[in-house]
């Protein structure tokens, strides 16, 4: 099962994709977690992307998850969808979203992150708080008028744990039918 985890910026995407791999990596179970490649950029770059280069950033994070291996379990932390939306709102840029939103149909379950975390800063790609709600509906907006179906994740820790784990359950069941 392919897995999409999006959210604003400081919703716990990263630590969530990386707690369900451990989880069914316990189990004996393969799986993958895709980091998310805006980070990895920023951290080589010493910077934020430019306009021009949110295409590569893009394309990367979706090349990512179409060459990796085949798991049991692929945990994408976030997807091409997530720089489209930041496109749009830092730049004025809307061109990203046909390609973010074909690359979204590829997942078997799209999770979205609810606002019920703290916001805490951590590195060069945080916006502030601030960005947090008009990212959410952003993001919202896009899967709604895509037709792409998301189940929101809220709860602390283990409570958010759960939370995913019971919205993957209920999606393999939907799968079987």
């Amino acid at each position: 099962m392919k897995i999409a985890i999006l959210g604003p910026e400081s919703t716990g995407k990263t630590e969530l994709a990386q707690s369900l791999c451990a989880h069914w990596k316990a189990l004996g179970q393969s799986a993958v977690w895709i980091p998310e490649v805006l980070r990895e950029w920023c951290d080589t770059e010493g910077r934020t992307p430019l306009p021009h280069e949110q295409w590569d950033i893009c394309q990367e994070q979706a090349r990512r998850v179409l060459q990796a291996p085949s798991v049991d379990w692929l945990i994408a932390d976030t997807t091409p969808l997530m720089t489209a939306i930041y496109s749009e709102l830092l730049f004025d840029d809307r061109a990203l979203y046909d390609f973010a939103l074909e690359h979204q149909r590829h997942y078997d379950l799209t999770l979205v992150m609810a606002l019920d975390l703290p916001w805490v800063a951590d590195g060069l790609q945080r916006d502030g708080p601030h960005v947090r709600e008009p990212v959410d509906q952003m993001l919202r907006r896009a899967l709604d008028q895509a037709g792409v179906s998301y189940q929101t994740i809220y709860g602390f820790g283990e409570e958010r744990v759960t939370a995913a784990l019971q919205a993957v359950r209920e999606q393999a069941v939907s799968m079987q039918r």
